[in-house]
């Protein structure tokens, strides 16, 4: 038997229509005067609003006319009413016939009841940010996740404090560090640096899985006496990217497989030989050698490692670039693909014009695209501004007039360009790689083309100072592609 109280052939034959409007054969939603509608186009319907092509009403339109346009239900002559109990909003009904804004301000409030049967005082702003939010199925979505109810719910009543030290120890590192975005953009917790407290919950849970021993107690005294207090001094002058958090994560690990190393293979860290620093330098890959250098350096600084003689360490190599012709290709694609989407496009025009890479692309705002004089446009990647150039203008301009990501609770004031889905955050810089990659842009092989190709127009440091990129950089790079400004200085050339 089904849910229905009937068997398998009486569902198909009671519930289960040819839509009128998407032709499937799917569960019946509703029969209106058009026909048989199923659940999926009953939904799209009422979430449908313009003006209606004939009465001229500005509501919502879930009827079709004959020839397909939409209009709204008195005209359609559906006799359903779409008007929610509650508050009169004319949408898409839930249980209780309610529309979906008041089903989700009530589940949320019923979740932050402090246990007296009223919200709690302190998360009333995560209600009303949340109850204001312009796609409300989203948070119902959300909400209707058992863990998220359970961990408001512990907030509520005072189970959990109210405090980021105290989000941190929770499980469920994903759905506690878009809570707490949450909690700081609405007011209830004090803003913080987002990279430094995902570091921060990473860390704990680190420390207390590693066994006790000197090794943890010297790793303990390196964060919290050495890498802490740089990411919180980088934090309070600019937010952290994304890579400056999986680069300390990286640190910490290797630091700890070297530790273990150095248990399992010689007398202990405070003893350690110079030999035995060459044979772990030897055996160990790469990335440890890099990201365990910081550790080693401080150790042997203050004393817990004996001075040795760290190998210096190789760079890793720049990657062959794509071919000039192939990087015109993509951008003219990305200034004429109207069928690709704008955020797209205008992310492969920064790479590939700019040579900008996604950590950075993603940290640019609204407030970086400037008008000029003569209505000309410049977008501030470096010191001084860079004007850009026709058509991509117009596209920049197009992409901060349609920026995705705006209607949620997350981010409905944000100035990001590129705005993300946790609140207050711009998109993740690994988000940005995988739609370079999929509209076609290797990012590093690009970055590197479009980089050299600058350096062979204009003076390295003019360039590095242009883009925001180290002189070091830019030098090397144009060192590599052969470029006629090897002994021009770096400096303030402005005119």
């Amino acid at each position: 038997m089904t849910s229905a109280g009937c068997t398998p052939e009486q569902y198909q034959r009671w519930h289960v229509r040819d839509c009128a409007r998407c032709g499937r054969r799917a569960g019946l939603a509703a029969n209106w005067p058009d026909g048989p509608v199923c659940r999926t186009c009953h939904k799209r319907a009422a979430r449908t609003y313009g003006n209606c092509t004939a009465c001229g009403a500005r509501r919502l339109l879930p009827g079709r006319r004959g020839d397909g346009e939409p209009v709204c239900r008195d005209c359609a002559g559906i006799t359903r009413n779409f008007f929610c109990d509650r508050c009169g909003f004319e949408g898409f009904l839930l249980g209780g016939r309610l529309c979906e804004r008041c089903t989700l301000a009530g589940k949320v409030a019923a979740a932050l009841d402090d246990g007296t049967g009223q919200v709690s005082a302190p998360l009333a702003p995560l209600l009303a940010a949340l109850a204001a939010m312009e796609t409300p199925d989203t948070g119902l979505t959300w909400i209707a996740a058992a863990h998220v109810r359970e961990l408001l719910s512990d907030l509520a009543t005072g189970k959990v404090a109210l405090t980021h030290q105290a989000l941190a120890a929770q499980p469920r590192w994903r759905a506690v560090a878009h809570l707490r975005d949450l909690l700081m953009s609405c007011g209830v917790l004090p803003a913080a640096d987002k990279q430094l407290l995902h570091f921060q919950a990473w860390l704990h849970r680190h420390l207390a899985g590693a066994p006790a021993g000197p090794a943890t107690r010297l790793l303990r005294q390196y964060v919290t006496w050495h890498q802490l207090p740089r990411l919180r001094a980088r934090a309070a002058a600019t937010p952290l990217t994304p890579a400056a958090c999986t680069n300390a994560i990286s640190q910490v690990k290797a630091a700890t497989r070297f530790l273990a190393w150095a248990g399992d293979h010689d007398p202990g860290p405070a003893r350690l030989s110079q030999a035995g620093i060459d044979a772990w330098h030897a055996t160990c890959g790469q990335s440890d050698r890099a990201s365990a250098r910081p550790f080693l350096t401080w150790a042997i600084k203050t004393g817990h490692l004996p001075r040795l003689t760290l190998p210096p360490l190789k760079a890793p190599p720049g990657g062959t670039p794509i071919t000039q012709q192939r990087r015109l290709g993509l951008l003219r694609r990305a200034l004429t693909d109207s069928q690709a989407p704008v955020r797209t496009r205008a992310a492969a025009c920064l790479t590939l014009l700019f040579a900008q890479p996604p950590g950075r692309i993603v940290r640019l705002t609204i407030d970086d695209i400037i008008r000029g004089d003569h209505g000309q446009i410049l977008l501030r990647l470096g010191d001084p501004p860079t004007p850009v150039p026709e058509p991509f203008a117009a596209l920049l301009l197009q992409l901060a007039a349609s920026r995705q990501n705006m209607n949620t609770a997350t981010n409905p004031g944000s100035r990001w360009l590129f705005p993300g889905r946790r609140a207050g955050q711009p998109l993740h810089p690994a988000t940005m790689a995988a739609l370079l990659g999929e509209f076609g842009i290797p990012t590093r092989a690009a970055l590197t083309a479009a980089l050299r190709q600058l350096v062979l127009q204009a003076p390295a440091p003019v360039v590095a100072q242009a883009l925001g990129y180290h002189h070091n950089t830019a030098h090397r790079h144009a060192a590599q592609a052969g470029g006629p400004w090897a002994r021009y200085a770096p400096g303030d050339h402005a005119q």
